[in-house]
């Protein structure tokens, strides 16, 4: 059976980022159609020997995301940005991840942990498949990432 190639798209600035990351991550690893071992999760891959934020990092950086992107079988999104502070608007890299796999016709997976939020008509419409709240662990542990069925989202659209 083939095992899938992952690009992990998500934010993972704070402690409850980091956490979502952790499920996510452990799910994937549980599914069969999943290569464990070819999960590209961007915060494992900061460049820390270039100065933060200088031009060399952002420019490395980016290209090996873009790169990463590009070589992935699916991109596995997760939506959730700073719930915690309030704010309901997904990562705006996680999004920009997500319009460059649409646009490259690389299958793209949604995960929000809150399903109360609503979802942006862009995004309920370039999702293969979207697994929320409680449904998250055993939606993505037990997806079939080779036939890749349709699972819409019942969150609200505007």
């Amino acid at each position: 059976m083939y095992q899938n190639k992952v690009y992990l798209a998500s934010p993972f600035f704070s402690d409850e980022q980091k956490k979502r990351i952790d499920v996510v991550m452990d799910a994937l690893k549980h599914n069969p159609t999943i290569d464990a071992e070819e999960i590209y999760n961007p915060q494992e891959h900061q460049e820390e020997k270039l100065p933060f934020g200088s031009r060399d990092w952002q420019d490395s950086v980016y290209n090996t995301d873009m790169r990463q992107v590009k070589r992935a079988d699916v991109v596995v999104a997760i939506l959730d940005y700073k719930y915690e502070e309030q704010n309901m608007e997904p990562d705006a890299g996680t999004i920009f991840e997500i319009g460059a796999a649409w646009a490259w016709h690389i299958p793209v997976i949604m995960v929000q942990f809150n399903p109360e939020n609503e979802l942006n008509l862009m995004l309920a419409r370039s999702h293969t498949a979207m697994f929320t709240g409680n449904k998250i662990q055993a939606g993505l542990s037990s997806y079939n990432f080779n036939t890749l069925p349709t699972v819409w989202t019942d969150m609200k659209v505007f």
